[in-house]
């Protein structure tokens, strides 16, 4: 079948063409109408346009190819749906509270959204090329190579941890957010939340890992050669940007910075240093793992020096209550506290 050459070899130019038009359509309906419901949704299934097309334009089909392209069309799909379930249940995201009626602002989101589409799916873009899938350097082993198997777990164990986390979550805050419920201002700690503070970030991570481990396979196994075709080999080895600048955006812009200390300070600062429900944030912050699933006997076991290294528990995320506390609002609250139960029990007393 005759290789479709579309603007490059790679498919680098027309994936990004196309991601920039639909998040740019998005984006106009989305503040034209002032509404949150496309936002997420339009990201999700950016990847699955994606997918879909590089598969379409590729001279080949192998089942490395179709597996990949369906590993993150799947995932993407999963993702958008459940964002689009959540925020047709809750109405509107307050992430964007402070940039929904402002155009640059708004744009600049959808703007780095389209950067985090595009990047996040070059392993599947590049694999699924023609300068990639070309005969003239032996095309693709034969499916089944270490790295297929490798990949094909990861992705499962990714893809199940992460929606299972999700749901997990969903279900609590729910229960939350009923007045009658007695988990309100509870920790989620149950399920996999009692192994990783943050297990579907853990589950995103892996799942794009696995993806680009599925793609290497022509190059990891010599049948692009660095000495043959330099270019598709290192295109190939590039594509790891994808899934390092999706960890990148977990750990250090909008997942785990976002979360971790923010969420301890809110909670300290809510409840007190002996309020029941600061006491119980703070003992599942010393049991549990931040990132990496593990029980939590193992995680308390380990030494300060591996949980602030290789456990991903970095000092930028630790919570000091002497630094990062206000603590005039936090005497401030226990006084309003104080003075509701002393009312309280005159209130008792006068009506005995």
């Amino acid at each position: 079948m005759a290789a479709h050459h579309v603007l490059d070899d790679y498919y680098l130019a027309i994936t990004l063409l196309v991601t920039v038009g639909y998040q740019l359509l998005g984006f106009s309906i989305a503040f034209t109408c002032q509404f949150d419901k496309l936002t997420d949704f339009a990201g999700g299934t950016n990847f699955i346009v994606l997918s879909v097309l590089t598969l379409s334009l590729s001279p080949t089909h192998t089942a490395r190819q179709i597996l990949a392209s369906t590993f993150l069309a799947l995932w993407a799909l999963r993702l958008s749906g459940f964002l689009l379930f959540r925020i047709l249940k809750t109405g509107h995201d307050t992430r964007f509270d402070d940039k929904r009626s402002r155009f640059f602002p708004f744009l600049g989101f959808w703007t780095f959204q389209a950067l985090w589409v595009w990047t996040v799916s070059l392993p599947v873009t590049i694999l699924n090329s023609p300068r990639v899938t070309s005969e003239s350097h032996g095309g693709h082993p034969a499916f089944g190579t270490p790295a297929d198997i490798v990949g094909i777990i990861m992705y499962a164990v990714g893809f199940l941890v992460e929606a299972v986390a999700d749901v997990q979550k969903y279900r609590f805050r729910s229960l939350s957010n009923d007045n009658n419920s007695s988990s309100r201002s509870n920790t989620c700690d149950v399920g996999l939340f009692s192994w990783s503070r943050h297990p579907n970030y853990f589950g995103e991570i892996l799942v794009q890992f696995a993806i680009f481990t599925l793609a290497i396979s022509p190059s990891a196994y010599g049948y692009i050669s660095p000495s043959e075709d330099g270019g598709a080999y290192a295109a190939q080895y590039i594509s790891i940007l994808g899934a390092v600048f999706l960890t990148a955006l977990l750990l250090f812009v909008s997942g785990l910075t976002l979360q971790e200390r923010p969420g301890a300070k809110k909670k300290f600062e809510k409840d007190g240093p002996a309020g029941d429900g600061w006491l119980r944030y703070k003992d599942w912050l010393d049991r549990t793992s931040i990132l990496i699933p593990m029980p939590p006997a193992v995680w308390r076991r380990l030494p300060t020096v591996v949980k602030r290294t290789v456990g991903c528990e970095w000092p930028m995320y630790v919570f000091k209550p002497e630094r990062d506390a206000d603590m005039k609002n936090v005497q401030r609250r226990r006084e309003e506290e104080g003075r509701q139960r002393v009312e309280s029990q005159d209130g008792l007393m006068s009506g005995s």
